[in-house]
């Protein structure tokens, strides 16, 4: 077959001119963004129902655009001592990059092997984010896909004696909304002694009983831990994210960096991603009002008769009544402008991913819910 007459899903479209990688690779679809002057509750991206801490608000009225005229800082040390500070790490412990997607994929580059140089895949969930497949299929990494448990449940010992190049777990799961123990985390460590253990703490901050894997670092060198200020900062539109590791894990993925682009994060984007990690009291309660409205959502829901895990991100996994299939129930939503996630991926295809929006949100959306089951109940 010749190289323009190749076949791929998204897009429908081949290129000669593309090379093999491209060609052949699926790229990851983001969830659906509204546009311009559409009225919708957006409930689809997990992105957070507030605004982001005031002290964003100051730190852009100081900034001194003049600066703008030259390079930011290569190691975005405001934002990097931001994290140190926070986490009681060393600065030099910490990586900064254009959102968590760039630093994941900075990581997936430094750290796991390509089929060409050995037989040994990188080890993921089943069913977890997204992103992935796309970077094991971008960077010609093989892969192992370790089946999830009872209740979309992940069980540490299936890492364990499995021949890998690496792992990368997502913890709160998503879209599957679960969490596993920082034990759990250590058990997984511990056997893959050789390999990186990434850790990608996107929705860590949901947790009731919140515990990062942090606390882990010293006694784990080969554990990497990736954070986002695109959910519990209220900065999804600012494009921040960072890594927290060994000094030489963060080595490598300096290296990978500095032969893409040692530049990612603007001067604005330091000052106000600093400002808004700094502020932990205003993180604090922003954390606390959503989980409360997580815990409404969830118990309005099962009154419903949806079944979910018990969620540790800022969004549910639910799963609707017999009455009504996730498929349909979601565009009944879309079509009255509500709009939430679904995956027609085999297994988790009768499900929803519904993010956590304010209170008046999500009773609305509650009531739009009622109003879809209650219609099939009743023809």
């Amino acid at each position: 077959m010749s190289r323009g007459s190749r076949q791929i899903q998204i897009r429908g479209i081949m290129s000669k001119y593309w090379n093999k990688t491209i060609n052949e690779t699926t790229p990851y679809v983001a969830g659906e963004q509204p546009k311009a002057g559409e009225k919708v509750i957006k409930l689809n991206t997990n992105e957070n129902p507030f605004p982001p801490s005031p002290a964003v608000n100051k730190a852009i009225a100081e900034f001194d655009t003049a600066t703008l005229r030259l390079y930011p800082d290569t190691n975005a040390t405001p934002i990097v001592n931001a994290v140190a500070a926070v986490e009681n790490v060393k600065p030099s412990q910490v990586f900064v990059g254009n959102g968590s997607d760039e630093v994941l994929a900075l990581c997936f580059q430094t750290f796991f092997e390509k089929e060409c140089d050995t037989d040994l895949p990188v080890l993921t969930p089943e069913f977890s984010y997204s992103f992935y497949p796309v970077y094991e299929e971008f960077y010609r990494i093989r892969s192992k896909k370790i089946p999830l448990r009872e209740d979309y449940r992940l069980e540490p010992s299936d890492y364990i004696g499995v021949p890998n190049c690496g792992i990368a777990i997502a913890n709160p799961n998503a879209p599957t909304s679960r969490a596993i123990s920082l034990d759990d985390i250590a058990k997984i460590c511990e056997a893959n002694p050789d390999s990186v253990v990434l850790i990608d703490e996107a929705y860590a901050y949901f947790e009731e009983e919140y515990e990062t894997a942090v606390s882990l670092l010293p006694k784990y060198p080969n554990l990497c831990i990736v954070r986002t200020t695109s959910k519990s900062y209220s900065l999804a539109g600012l494009r921040i994210g960072y890594a927290i590791a060994s000094e030489e894990l963060i080595e490598g993925i300096l290296r990978a960096r500095d032969s893409f682009n040692s530049y990612p994060i603007d001067r604005l984007a330091q000052v106000i991603g600093a400002a808004a990690i700094s502020d932990v009291e205003y993180h604090s309660k922003c954390r606390e009002d959503l989980i409360r409205i997580r815990k409404y959502t969830a118990d309005e829901l099962k009154k419903l008769g949806f079944t979910m895990p018990d969620s540790s991100a800022n969004f549910l996994f639910a799963k609707p009544p017999v009455c009504i299939d996730a498929e349909t129930l979601y565009k009944n939503l879309r079509a009255k402008g509500i709009l939430v996630r679904y995956f027609k991926t085999p297994g988790i295809n009768d499900h929803l991913r519904i993010s956590i929006g304010t209170q008046e949100e999500m009773e609305e959306f509650i009531r739009n819910v009622k109003e879809e089951t209650a219609n099939v109940t009743n023809s």
